[in-house]
């Protein structure tokens, strides 16, 4: 693969920080040219800098996947100057810190829907006309260990939010794997990442330190993405070997009052 070669764009929503970050700096070490999104500029222009420091082919593309117009908008951008996109990561993602029914509001019940399933529908659809044009592409969408079973401590807005994305990725490999586009869902247990500062209760500097970090996600995301044409990694579920959602912790307790 050369850099700056047409069909070798990777598009990472979610990219100014943690497993988007990560998943753009592994794909253009492999020799992607990467496109990054995220709402924050300052944080996406530090992003886009410590990629191009690390000798990748990076731009990045401010964006809040919430906004379906924005997204259509940047998806048709990218085609006309890049051609179609060769690889979609969708790891932009949210959660809020009332999250728990007793004080949880519509507003945000919607607004993380907003961002953790429909931006996905809204990025895969600005993605699948070039795609299918191509004959090729892979969609990688960054789930949850709640999205791949029922996790009570990150409340129903994410939870049911991120089981929606289970079925999107089997309805791309069921309607689409026939145009030789295939779709990845990876559901990460506990990430060191700026998320889990949103965390009713974050968890303590030690336990931290023992999660996944964000590059052994983004190696997973890499896998997906350079098997073979004929491989479709239809799911990918990675956890710390230090595993809190088996083992318990106080922080992880849902208030029952």
């Amino acid at each position: 693969m050369t850099k700056g070669e047409r069909g070798t764009l990777a598009w990472v929503t979610g990219g100014g920080t943690g497993i988007g970050l990560e998943s753009a700096r592994a794909l253009g070490r492999a020799g992607y040219r990467v496109a990054v999104s995220g709402r924050r500029e300052p944080e996406l222009a530090a992003a886009v800098a410590a990629l191009r420091a690390d000798g990748i082919t990076a731009e990045a593309v401010p964006l809040d996947v919430a906004d379906l117009a924005a997204v259509a908008n940047a998806g048709a951008d990218l085609l006309a100057r890049h051609g179609a996109v060769a690889v979609l990561v969708c790891s932009a993602g949210t959660n809020v810190p009332k999250r728990f029914w007793r004080d949880l509001n519509p507003a945000d019940f919607a607004r993380v829907v907003a961002v953790n399933l429909n931006g996905v529908a809204a990025c895969v659809s600005a993605v699948l006309p070039g795609m299918r044009e191509r004959g090729a592409g892979t969609i990688v969408v960054i789930s949850s260990w709640a999205g791949w079973r029922y996790l009570g401590f990150t409340g129903a807005a994410y939870g049911a939010s991120k089981q929606g994305l289970s079925p999107l990725v089997e309805t791309l490999n069921d309607q689409e794997g026939a145009h030789g586009i295939r779709a990845t869902l990876v559901c990460p247990g506990e990430v060191a990442t700026p998320i889990l500062r949103s965390r009713p209760v974050p968890p303590p500097e030690e336990e931290i330190a023992r999660m996944l970090q964000p590059d052994d996600v983004a190696a997973a995301v890499l896998f997906a993405a350079q098997a073979p044409a004929r491989v479709c990694v239809n799911e990918i579920v990675i956890s710390p070997t230090h595993n809190r959602i088996y083992v318990g912790a106080d922080d992880l307790k849902q208030p029952r009052s």
